[in-house]
Order: structure tokens, then C-alpha cells, then sequence
């Protein structure tokens, strides 16, 4: 590794230590909820650190929602929640939990795309599945699995975009990570059903209708044999402790 690569390495790893000792400050309630936090100069201090290695830590913690920043005052405490231990909570769920809770945030979507789409969206929501009706083609024996899960919830998200609500889609990519993974445990076990094409397809009809109704009844539809088959592996495994 070159001395930059170092230098890099060694300045990454100061404010990732910064960034924990913060946020175990905020979780610990030393600083209250909509209380002021220290200025930078005192944390720099406290933390032994310089100024710019704070300002980067206070700059992630602002993006995950338990900070806030107002122009001429300083950094307040916005949530006390550690939004990590959330997601790790989420990425421990199980593959009917990841099902459900999708259900859940995709038929409102669904709901909301119905009434706010863009040409933009429907077009980008049919290249999507596109190229995941063209990847199974390419691999019947569903040998690129990961490519098939990548464009499966390239389309999903393209729908919960075309609701076209910044607060869900923020949402619906925090719980990316777990709906990844539970596609890709799904994927590889031959019990569970193929994507249906038919079904993504009918998704985005009527969210181009324009029938919020439609639209969510499609998206539900769409994600009723997964859960269908997934209902049926567990009581398979609990069946046979």
C-alpha cells in the first residue's frame, strides 16, 4: 500500500472512530433531545482529533437523521435513535418478515406511483424488467441468480421512485440491504417459485392507469406466491423438528 493509500486509511479510520464516539454520546442521552451539541473546537478537544475529522463525523450523523445542522446556531440533537441498530434489527429479520414488510411499503407505493407517475417512470419500470425477463432467459437453470435479484429490485424500486415520496423511497433503500438479502436466500433455494413476469408486468399497467386501486391489488398480487411459498418452507422445517 503506498504512503497516500495509508494516509487515506489512517484519516477513514479517525473518523469512523469519531463518528462512534458521537453517536454513543447522542444514544447515551449526554446531550438531551434538541439540545445543542459541543462546536466543533470542543469536540475536536474532547475527542483529540482536528476539527476537519469532526466536521466530516458530525456531517454523516447529520445525513442519518440524529443530528441537525441550522445555519448561525450549530448542531442540535434531532433523534436519539441509533438508526444502525434499527438495520441490524431489520437485516436479522427472516425472509417471510422481509416479505411482509415489503408488502406493506410496496403496495402503498404502488398506490402513490398510480397517481403520480412520470412517462419517466413507467419507461424506466419496463427497462427493468426487461432485463430481468432477459437474464432468466439467459440462465434457466437460474445460474445467474444474482443478476436476476439485482434487476428485481432495480424494478421495485423503480416503482416505490414512482411514487414519487421522498420520505418512503428513503425508507424502502435503508431496508434495501434486507430485501437483497432475503431475494438472493429466496433465489437459491429451487422451492421457491421463478420471478413471474406476467405479474410485474400487469404492476405497472395499472400503475400506468392511473387506478390506485388496481394498482395496489396488482402489487399485492405480484408478491402473494413468494409469501405463499415461503408460508410453506417453514411449516416444511418446523414440521420436521
Amino acid at each position: 500500500m503506498s504512503g497516500e493509500s495509508l494516509q487515506a486509511a489512517g484519516r477513514r479510520s479517525l473518523v469512523d472512530t469519531a463518528i462512534e464516539q458521537l453517536r454513543a454520546q447522542v444514544v447515551g442521552g449526554s446531550w438531551p433531545l434538541g439540545s445543542q451539541i459541543p462546536t466543533e473546537h470542543e469536540l475536536a478537544e474532547q475527542l483529540r482529533v482536528g476539527r476537519n475529522t469532526v466536521r466530516e463525523a458530525i456531517r454523516v450523523l447529520v445525513h442519518a437523521g440524529m443530528l441537525v445542522t441550522r445555519q448561525g446556531e450549530g448542531t442540535f440533537v434531532r433523534s436519539t435513535s441509533d438508526p444502525a441498530a434499527v438495520l441490524r434489527g431489520v437485516q436479522r429479520s427472516g425472509v417471510r418478515d422481509v416479505l411482509e414488510v415489503r408488502a406493506a411499503l410496496e403496495a402503498e407505493a404502488a398506490r402513490l406511483a398510480a397517481l403520480r407517475h412520470t412517462p419517466e417512470d413507467v419507461r424506466r419500470m419496463r427497462a427493468a424488467l426487461a432485463r430481468e425477463a432477459e437474464v432468466m432467459a439467459a440462465n434457466p437453470d437460474r445460474a445467474n441468480r444474482e443478476a436476476t435479484v439485482e434487476h428485481d429490485l432495480e424494478f421495485h424500486t423503480a416503482v416505490v421512485d414512482a411514487a414519487h415520496n421522498p420520505a418512503l423511497a428513503e425508507v424502502y433503500r435503508y431496508f434495501g440491504a434486507s430485501v437483497r438479502e432475503s431475494m438472493t436466500t429466496a433465489f437459491g433455494d429451487h422451492e421457491m417459485p421463478e420471478v413471474d413476469v406476467a405479474t410485474h408486468a400487469a404492476l405497472v399497467d395499472a400503475i400506468e392507469s392511473g387506478d390506485p386501486d388496481r394498482a395496489e391489488a396488482a402489487c399485492r398480487e405480484l408478491l402473494a406466491e413468494p409469501t405463499a411459498a415461503v408460508e410453506q418452507l417453514l411449516a416444511a422445517i418446523a414440521a420436521r423438528k
